[in-house]
């Protein structure tokens, strides 16, 4: 089977989610199929990225473009330019009719048997019909996401403008969602959101998975009985939400019963506003980008993810699993994944649960070290990349060859 696997950007280096998880499906694929990898790049990647596409894709098609950087000047005229748009400034800024033409013309080139478009933001240079299958592959509801940025904006001119953009997204998503032959979610919630909401037909999911050997406790460091630890991209805002409501709401309550908490933020680009939290709180430390997050996941005593605004899974709950961390997440944390709360780790949703939480775990480090323990054995026992990138390879297979009573045609709905 010849798979052209569209994406906005190389995959190296692995230090998001989407990109992990990426990597991990099409690994998999490309043991037993041909992969054309067809991707934007406006250059930013590291200097090897383009040479370790090799892991991960038989052919690699570049479309060069210009990507402007949060907070410049460009960045706030496009931000500007997009009020008139129907489209959502997330999805808008990913327009390349470049890309469009390259897609068309390897399709017509080369014997492409499935299109799949990963993630949702390529499909704005999908054009329809398209004379050959295609799946759409969507990490996140994302949608869902800028609900929950919405919902949580104190200031009522951002709330507004976030609320457009929900609007905005969830029309785009739910066109784009019921063109395309199938659509792969990450969970069952999510799977069943895109067939209630959006009226998808052919929807079904594959599991979120984590590297079980390479994540995976060395027992060669002493946890540090005072420092928790959140781990993600630290330019994705609701990483950035998570922090500063952990800092700024939750941090005070855990430090009036154990004073020498102390928290580290620790993942790549972080914005000023992360930053900002450590001139603000002497017990924050932001690290930036690290070469191996292990050994900060080794040395804490426990796990945070105070996350109020996301979709789809959290890859960084199930590497802190692997490691057999104790963790307390909030509901939205643990959204999508086959854990129980109490058994795996603690789930509490408001400020007093979500530092009394804390406060147990730094104070019961046996209760801590059980909890992590099952944690660990849960993951090591079905979640490995393999069983999720099989299922994953199946879906294509599938929707490759579907038979005639399930091939749908592809409507034009942009």
């Amino acid at each position: 089977m010849h798979i052209l696997w569209l994406k906005t950007e190389l995959l190296h280096p692995l230090d998001k989610g989407g990109r992990i998880r990426t990597y991990q499906m099409l690994r998999q694929l490309v043991r037993d199929h041909r992969v054309t990898y067809l991707t934007l790049d406006d250059g930013c990647r590291d200097a090897d990225a383009v040479e370790r596409a090799a892991e991960y894709c038989t052919d690699l098609v570049r479309v060069p473009t210009r990507m402007s950087a949060k907070g410049s000047t460009r960045f706030y005229w496009e931000l500007a330019r997009n009020l008139a748009s129907p489209l959502p400034y997330a999805v808008a800024k990913y327009r390349s009719p470049a890309m469009e033409e390259a897609l068309l013309r390897l399709i017509e080139r080369t014997s492409v048997d499935l299109v799949v478009c990963d993630f949702l933001f390529p499909a704005v240079n999908v054009p329809s019909p398209l004379p050959v299958p295609a799946a759409l592959f969507q990490h996140n509801v994302e949608a869902m996401i800028w609900q929950r940025h919405a919902a949580v904006a104190s200031h009522p001119l951002r709330r507004a403008y976030l609320e457009r953009q929900w609007h905005r997204m969830y029309a785009f998503e739910k066109a784009q969602c019921r063109r395309f032959d199938h659509v792969v979610a990450v969970s069952p919630e999510d799977s069943a959101w895109f067939a209630r909401e959006y009226g998808v037909r052919n929807v079904s999911h594959v599991p979120t998975g984590v590297d079980t050997e390479y994540f995976r406790p060395t027992r060669g460091t002493r946890s540090n009985p005072n420092t928790i630890l959140f781990t993600g991209s630290m330019d994705w805002m609701p990483n950035e939400d998570a922090v500063t409501y952990f800092a700024e709401a939750i941090l005070p309550g855990v430090q009036a019963e154990v004073p020498q908490a102390t928290i580290s933020i620790v993942g790549r680009n972080p914005t000023p506003a992360v930053l900002g939290l450590t001139q603000r709180h002497s017990s924050v430390r932001v690290t930036g980008t690290v070469p191996d997050v292990r050994p900060y996941l080794e040395s804490a005593a426990l796990f945070v993810v105070p996350l109020r605004i996301g979709g789809g899974t959290r890859l960084k709950i199930f590497e802190a699993m692997a490691m057999e961390k104790a963790i307390v997440t909030t509901s939205v944390g643990a959204e999508g994944l086959p854990v129980r709360d109490g058994e795996h780790l603690l789930i509490a949703d408001t400020v007093p649960a979500f530092a009394s939480a804390v406060v147990k775990l730094l104070r019961d480090p046996s209760y801590a070290a059980a909890l992590g323990q099952r944690a660990g054995e849960l993951v090591r026992s079905r979640f490995g990349w393999d069983r999720a990138a099989e299922q994953f390879a199946e879906i294509c297979l599938q929707t490759a060859a579907p038979p005639a009573q399930n091939v749908q045609t592809l409507v034009h709905s942009r």
